[in-house]
């Protein structure tokens, strides 16, 4: 079998105005997504969505550069396959995408689910946490939060993350104030669901300590990049703090990027993507960090094929946890599938069919035209 094409789809959505949100000092406007479709001369496709915070365009770009490279080769063979090197967002989310469509076309090859090429003994379904609690504002109403938890309870989740509000100086947020929140949250949750904070890098390391011994506390499951990346001493510090596992790494695309925070202890769960450094790098990362007694959850922000594409490494870890669901995609996160995938009371089943399960319906591009720029616009206040 050989490559005899390779493209990438490059779609957007617009969001009504009533489902924008501001998180931070962002206000979120539309829905990429970016999908590889790679041709071979036995009418097998694989398709793998690359993670749309790397630019649609930019990442087709990379997948029009690295064509030559590809096409002729034989997709099973993994030297095939380009790999991540933690220089170019745009080039790592592409090769997220090309390594994702790679393993869908084994598993059609193989006639088995990803899952199963990855282990032998793979869940034949994943738990999903709820990923949102962007869209509450420290100025209008903080408590949409806490309705926001109670539908995805009413849904069936058993797990929800959620973020720190719109910007802190705007409002005068203390660390006082919305640990007043979470308690609340906390208290009306009342043990029906798991809870997870995301930190997105915003706080310092006194306001992290102070936060994180308070989660840890009322039960948290994880405290998710508290502090600015690249303060790897801070990490193990706050990590030692509490029982509570510290993650992050979302960003990150190779293993040695992970090296220095897993010698220091400075993550208890990794939470790489399949969309943004590729399926074969997760599973490299999950079995280095699985030696160091590290977890790993992905992250899985945008749409539901790499959403699939995180399922079944998932459902192939030593050590099974979570898998995160983008709950404010909007329509495109699913209608870019043939068919969405069986998700019952916060569980997704993996299908039992070739590759990663699904297909996507011709005419994408025409019925969602990719919109130039970015995502979100930048808000003052």
């Amino acid at each position: 079998m050989k490559i005899t094409g390779i493209q990438t789809l490059c779609l957007s959505r617009p969001h009504e105005l009533e489902r924008q949100w501001v998180t931070a000092r962002s206000r979120i406007i539309k829905a990429d997504c970016a999908i590889v479709v790679i041709e071979t001369d036995e009418g097998l496709t694989g398709i793998g969505e690359a993670c749309a915070y790397g630019n649609p365009l930019m990442m087709r770009e990379w997948v029009q550069w690295y064509s030559p490279l590809l096409i002729g080769r034989d997709p099973l063979d993994q030297r095939t396959v380009p790999v991540p090197h933690n220089r170019s967002w745009s080039h790592d989310c592409a090769i997220g995408g090309i390594d994702s469509a790679l393993w869908d076309l084994k598993g059609k090859a193989a006639g088995k689910p990803v899952s199963q090429l990855l282990t032998a003994t793979p869940l034949k379904k994943v738990r999903l946490y709820a990923s949102s609690g962007c869209r509450y504002d420290w100025r209008h109403r903080p408590e949409q939060l806490i309705d926001e938890a109670i539908e995805y309870i009413a849904s069936g989740y058993t797990a929800m993350k959620f973020r720190i509000g719109t910007d802190w100086a705007w409002d005068g947020v203390t660390v006082d104030r919305f640990l007043g929140l979470v308690r609340e949250l906390a208290q009306t949750v009342n043990g029906r669901m798991e809870l997870m904070l995301d930190g997105n890098q915003r706080l310092t390391i006194d306001q992290a300590l102070v936060v994180a011994k308070e989660l840890d506390r009322l039960g948290f499951k994880w405290f998710e990049e508290p502090i600015p990346q690249t303060d790897i001493d801070g990490y193990a510090r706050i990590n030692a703090s509490v029982d509570m596992p510290i993650t992050g790494g979302e960003q990150f695309t190779t293993l040695e990027q992970f090296r220095p925070y897993l010698e220091k202890k400075a993550y208890s769960i990794v939470q790489p993507d399949a969309g943004i450094c590729g399926i074969s790098a997760v599973m490299q990362i999950a079995e280095v960090a699985h030696r160091y007694g590290v977890g790993l959850c992905p992250h899985n922000w945008h749409n539901g094929l790499m959403t699939m594409a995180n399922a079944h490494a998932v459902a192939a870890l030593p050590n099974p946890k979570v898998l995160e669901l983008c709950m404010i995609q909007g329509p495109l996160q699913w209608q870019i599938l043939q068919a969405k995938p069986t998700i019952t009371d916060g569980w997704l089943e993996i299908p039992d069919k070739p590759g990663l399960g699904v297909d996507i319906p011709e005419g994408l591009e025409a019925r969602f035209p990719h919109i130039e720029g970015g995502y979100a616009i930048s808000v003052e206040r």
